[in-house]
């Protein structure tokens, strides 16, 4: 087995770790649900509603689920419980195939004589800052040149944390005191980058959500600031959410849309809970790709998202 090989299947054995909370709620239910049953019925698509919606899947993309596996069934005539496992696997595969259509299989960046520039945002609490420091270190392993700016100027905690996470992954890290203009900060961030030549730029915003017109206003003007270093930043705008939080993530989501225009998600904490399932209803509702997942504590649980081995680890 080649290097790679060892590389993918570590890779697998930590996402079938972090997903195993997720992965024995839902199918210790299914089973239950299915005993004595040897067809699909009512019963079992109600039961299975039940599951899915336990798991945080959402009201709405659960709904979608069922619906499709009726049509099935319809079709089918006959469907025997033995074969559910397979269609849902196969139902959320080709859910999540329609919201994430562009899988990114490493942490390679578009090619740019500018450094891509990725703009963090979320609430305090989720795992940003930790997230920040293991993307961090993700691109430096790919051979990429990293520099960080530290834009939630609003809790100095904030500051010291992404100083730790910079130290720790040996990347430099542009900052100002606590209660600077965000905006300034971004800004000496992308010409400290373009004057190191850098490859990618990672900004921390704050994440409070209180008065979203301010935090609109906040967030367009660090955009605005950054684009006169570099014209097409940010490149993308990550938007973290901890999927321990379940429906919370959901609201915290439609907040963050509202306010900027989010391009890609991460779901932090999967490992520490039974509600993976909401990796597949936020990607179905929100139709922005989930790109990355934290499985894990160790700086390489942060996995780039593939959705056929998600569903194929939850289901195996």
């Amino acid at each position: 087995m080649g290097i790679f090989g060892i590389f993918n299947s570590k890779k697998k054995e930590s996402l079938d770790q972090g997903l195993a909370k997720t992965k024995e709620s839902v199918f210790t239910k299914i089973s239950r649900a299915i005993v004595g049953k040897t067809k699909v019925d009512e019963d079992v698509l109600d039961n299975l509603e039940e599951i899915l919606i336990s798991a945080d899947v959402g009201v709405d993309t659960t709904l979608k689920i069922i619906e499709r596996i009726e049509k099935r069934v319809a079709a089918d005539k006959y469907m025997g419980t033995s074969e559910l496992n397979s269609v849902l696997k196969e139902e959320i595969a080709s859910l999540l195939e329609e919201n994430n259509s562009n899988d990114v299989s490493d942490f390679d960046l578009p090619n740019s004589k500018d450094p891509y520039v990725i703009m963090v945002v979320g609430v305090n609490g989720v795992g940003k800052t930790t997230t920040i420091g293991k993307l961090a270190y993700q691109f430096k392993q790919a051979g990429k040149k990293v520099v960080l700016g530290a834009a939630d100027t609003f809790r100095a905690a904030a500051i010291d944390q992404l100083q730790i996470w910079a130290d720790r992954v040996q990347v430099p890290l542009v900052k100002q005191g606590m209660g600077a203009d965000p905006a300034s900060v971004a800004y000496d961030t992308l010409s400290s980058a373009v004057s190191q030549g850098a490859d990618v730029v990672i900004i921390d915003t704050a994440g409070r959500l209180h008065n979203k017109i301010n935090l609109m206003n906040e967030l367009s003007k660090i955009k605005t600031v950054m684009k006169k270093v570099v014209p097409d930043a940010p490149h993308e705008v990550l938007l973290i959410l901890d999927g321990s939080t379940g429906q919370n993530a959901f609201e915290q989501a439609k907040q963050f849309t509202k306010a900027t225009e989010v391009t890609a998600l991460a779901l932090t904490k999967l490992d520490g809970t039974a509600k993976g399932g909401v990796v597949i209803g936020i990607s179905d509702q929100f139709k922005i790709p989930v790109k990355y997942i934290g499985i894990g504590e160790k700086m390489d649980d942060l996995q780039i998202f593939n959705r056929r081995a998600f569903v194929d680890s939850l289901f195996s």
